[in-house]
């Protein structure tokens, strides 16, 4: 089947709801059959997110509830960008220096990922940083963080065995192993 047999056409986008982080848009499209379908789309400005490791071989992790999925969640520092222009590496450093107050002297991009492409335009820029130095935190005023420093090594283990389920940590983790050499 070749690319034509598979797409399908925007024919017009409707509002129907826009909050505060997520809009809801109703996009008709026309099938490669010639029929109409309608597509829920959830549409978000994009983020960022960092695996930091320190200099000794430990990854930084935020521990954070997630009301959405009823838990707490160990993650990787990550925030959404201020608006689609905004400079995704400038978004990583703005979030790894909120969460948890470091700095790195050094970026690297690993990705950028499609978090739920069957219904969301979200995509998350993922990096790793190394060099990293103290600051102040200045987490925002609806976000209560705690910080936890483990081996990279580990938490490859917790992404293999399950621990880990938020999949832009699961995949910047391993990406993050796979570049400097750490199995589990």
């Amino acid at each position: 089947m070749n690319d034509t047999q598979l797409t399908e056409t925007l024919i017009s986008k409707e509002t129907v709801f826009d909050g505060a982080i997520i809009r809801l848009e109703h996009w008709q499209v026309r099938l490669p059959n010639g029929h109409q379908a309608l597509r829920e789309v959830a549409c978000h400005p994009g983020a960022s997110a960092v695996v930091a490791v320190d200099d000794a071989g430990r990854v930084i992790l935020v521990r954070q509830m997630r009301i959405a999925v009823g838990r707490i969640t160990m993650e990787i520092p990550a925030g959404k960008l201020d608006s689609a222009e905004e400079d995704p590496l400038d978004c990583a450093r703005r979030e790894l220096s909120e969460e948890t107050g470091l700095e790195a002297d050094r970026w690297e991009e690993m990705t950028c990922m499609e978090t739920t492409p069957g219904f969301c335009n979200e995509r998350i820029h993922l990096y790793l940083a190394s060099g990293l130095h103290q600051g102040a935190s200045h987490p925002d005023a609806d976000e209560f963080v705690d910080l936890t420093r483990m081996p990279l090594q580990d938490a490859v283990r917790r992404v293999m065995d399950g621990t880990f389920r938020d999949g832009k940590t699961c995949l910047a983790i391993m990406m993050a192993a796979s570049r400097l050499g750490v199995h589990a």
